[in-house]
């Protein structure tokens, strides 16, 4: 005989409860989410002009195009800098340390005590030890630093848990075939890993991009390119500063839209890497 399992209408409903509950929630973080962008898409979109990507900044075109030059230049560097050492830390936490060892337990706890520090503490960090200190002055390189400090945490877990997360089996087959430790970290278990990795990357690119208040008292306000040394502002800076002077709204809310575009193109380009890397491993 067939017995049907009775499930208590009790549990029942609350299923159907939670299950409406998160769905609302879903629903209510993409509308925000669309509130936001189509707002700024309305107030923004209006006011582009050819003399917003004048090639030199003025005061009566506004030109956010140095600034958008200088958060490319930002980002590369920074990343540069942190990607590195924040994949080589979680590559010694999840390959060569013991996990519950005291030196893993330090490097975590650091890095989620840095992950709760306000940026306003790391750009008075940076002004006082990299821009005072060292005499980098108000520079890009500065910056750079500040923010790589900032992301390294975040590029750090992402990448330890992707690391984590490619199976026992890769790494014993590896060896199994003779691959030592070293070979077999990058030629099977980096390349199975890098779309976890890259969207750590990802997120490090957004909160680079969106900072303002580090890279004011690092990298400075001066609207012009800049090199490693020449102090220059993103177009997180560019916006703030139009915003803060009350005389160039409009401007602002076109950055804005300039500034989520550029967002957007970056999470592509990082997409697009990660499954071209991902397709490759496979076929390897």
């Amino acid at each position: 005989m067939n017995h049907k399992i009775k499930v208590p209408y009790k549990k029942s409903y609350t299923s159907k409860l939670l299950a409406w509950v998160t769905r609302a929630a879903a629903m209510l973080a993409m509308a925000v989410l669309i509130f936001i962008i189509g707002f700024i898409l309305v107030k923004g979109v209006r006011y582009l002009s050819p003399e917003l990507f004048s090639p030199h900044y003025t005061s009566e075109n506004s030109s956010l195009f140095p600034a958008l030059v200088n958060t490319l230049f930002m980002t590369v560097l920074t990343l540069l800098i942190a990607a590195p050492i924040g994949i080589s830390a979680a590559i010694f936490l999840v390959e060569y340390s013991d996990h519950e060892g005291k030196v893993a337990g330090v490097i975590r706890v650091t890095a989620e005590t840095l992950s709760g520090i306000p940026s306003i503490v790391y750009g008075l960090f940076g002004m006082l030890f990299f821009s005072t200190a060292l005499g980098w002055g108000y520079s890009m390189l500065a910056g750079a630093f500040t923010m790589a400090i900032m992301i390294l945490p975040l590029i750090m877990r992402t990448s330890e848990e992707a690391l984590v997360s490619v199976p026992v089996s890769y790494r014993e087959a590896s060896f199994g075939l003779g691959a030592g430790r070293l070979r077999t970290i990058f030629k099977v278990v980096l390349p199975a890993a890098v779309p976890g990795i890259l969207s750590g990357i990802i997120l490090a690119v957004g909160r680079v991009v969106g900072e303002t208040a580090a890279l004011i008292f690092t990298a400075g306000t001066v609207a012009e390119y800049a090199g490693f040394m020449d102090s220059g502002r993103t177009l997180a800076v560019h916006m703030y500063v139009l915003s803060s002077e009350g005389l160039h709204m409009d401007q602002a809310y076109a950055t804005a839209v300039v500034l989520l575009i550029f967002v957007f193109a970056m999470n592509r380009l990082s997409e697009y890497a990660a499954e071209r890397i991902s397709k490759g491993h496979v076929h390897e």
